[in-house]
């Protein structure tokens, strides 16, 4: 079996649909994933080689921007300001700036992010591979040219994998399958906590710690849907849109309304 156990590919269930329709499919497919992790079915992807369909997926970017939304109403609204409050009460301020560089935010971190907690949900034998380049650029890539090195040589390695067509053993694959639940929520988890190095934590109160990564939680399970649903490349650009949201929003704060993030 190719590694990652292509299993269960058949045809998408709501194609007939329109694009709300088909959205409202995926939504509900998404909340059964998430009660039940597991690796079938696997959508079709864009046609050609398998690693062609791994990088380019089967969602339409449509669908890309209602899962957006979706995401970007859910933390403005809801979860944002739970974890805001928790923090106060937490007495952990933010250690982030404001406004970090658009290539970190928007291109470098969903990439090696995604590379890291996610592409291994369905390639567990070649994230192994990539794990010494990845995490070397996620824990220690501070400098730009740093940062940039690890991004082309961690997706080079990956798309060369792919092309190689590097197989593991069946047996493998089935005790990776039995597993999978575990691994997706504790990929998930890890994802949110790593969020937790955004905050000043000195002194802070334990307890209020799972409340102040809620968002970076919800929207990895949304993440990991759709990297085992329909590929590596759909969690990277959904990352990214998610992520220049707030990015333009405090750039066009900073530039027409810099009293407000004074205050």
């Amino acid at each position: 079996m190719p590694d990652g156990a292509n299993v269960g590919q058949v045809p998408v269930p709501w194609g007939h649909l329109g694009t709300w329709g088909r959205f409202k499919a995926e939504f509900a497919d998404f909340r059964q994933f998430v009660r039940h992790p597991r690796l079938s079915p696997r959508l079709p992807r864009a046609p050609g080689p398998a690693w062609r369909g791994e990088w380019l997926g089967g969602l339409q970017v449509g669908r890309l921007f209602c899962w957006v939304l979706l995401l970007w109403a859910i933390n403005l609204t809801v979860l944002g300001p739970v974890a805001a409050t928790a923090a106060s009460f937490a007495g952990a301020p933010r250690r982030i700036p404001g406004m970090l560089p658009w290539f970190l935010v928007v291109v470098w971190a969903p990439v090696i992010e995604e590379m890291v907690f996610r592409y291994g949900l369905r390639r567990p034998g070649r994230a192994l591979w990539l794990a010494p380049i990845l995490l070397v650029g996620l824990f220690f890539g501070r400098d730009s040219m740093v940062q940039l090195g690890v991004l082309i040589a961690g997706v080079g390695a990956a798309v060369a994998l792919s092309v190689s067509g590097q197989r593991w053993s069946w047996s493998g694959s089935r005790r990776f399958s039995l597993k999978f639940p575990l691994v997706f929520h504790g990929t998930t988890l890890a994802f949110a906590g790593l969020h937790l190095a955004n905050f000043s934590l000195s002194g802070a109160a334990l307890w209020f710690l799972p409340l102040m990564i809620l968002p970076q939680w919800v929207t990895g399970l949304v993440l990991g849907w759709l990297r085992v649903r329909f590929g590596i490349g759909a969690s990277i650009m959904l990352h990214a849109l998610f992520n220049a949201g707030p990015m333009t929003l405090l750039w066009a704060l900073t530039r027409w309304a810099p009293g407000l993030l004074d205050g």
